[in-house]
């Protein structure tokens, strides 16, 4: 048989109850009012500004469209064997790479600005997060490639490419 609350226990725990509600009501009712910023994510295909423009604030001309530039890390070992965001295992040895945004098995060209030399890799995962100026995260075989390895990070451009 079942003890009975006494009446006055009763009433203070539907009352701490209803404090608790009514707290994550007005949380959640904030949380939707409240204007969220978010940094502009790097896009493929923007269109060109109006023509005769010129953009003071940086050294180099604007990328041709479908293009992108930023830097370039790589990522290996701790994550071999992992599944990436498309499903597949990551494999180091193999050509590919991460990207915020481009379509899953989008080969792209990704070419170091400094040297020249240049790569193409298959989109298999998400990233780089974390530096707004990091586009593209490449595979360790991708990385050795470019030379990559022992710097860890480099000026790219990134272009979408057909096929590998």
């Amino acid at each position: 048989m079942a003890k009975r609350v006494p009446p006055r226990l009763a009433h203070s725990v539907r009352s701490a109850s209803a404090r608790v509600g009514a707290a994550f009501a007005v949380a959640i009712a904030s949380a939707c009012l409240h204007p969220r910023t978010y940094a502009p994510e790097p896009s493929f295909g923007s269109e060109p500004g109006p023509t005769g423009s010129v953009d003071v604030g940086t050294r180099e001309p604007p990328a041709p469209r479908g293009v992108q530039v930023g830097y370039a890390t790589w990522y290996g070992q701790r994550f071999a064997g992992r599944r990436t965001a498309n499903g597949e295992r990551f494999d180091p040895g193999k050509m590919t790479a991460a990207h915020r945004t481009l379509a899953f098995g989008t080969w792209v060209e990704v070419k170091r600005l400094d040297t020249g030399s240049s790569v193409r890799v298959r989109i298999t995962d998400r990233g780089p997060f974390g530096h707004d100026d990091r586009i593209i995260d490449l595979s360790r075989a991708a990385a050795r490639r470019l030379d990559l390895l022992r710097q860890g990070l480099t000026r790219v451009q990134v272009r979408e490419v057909p096929g590998p």
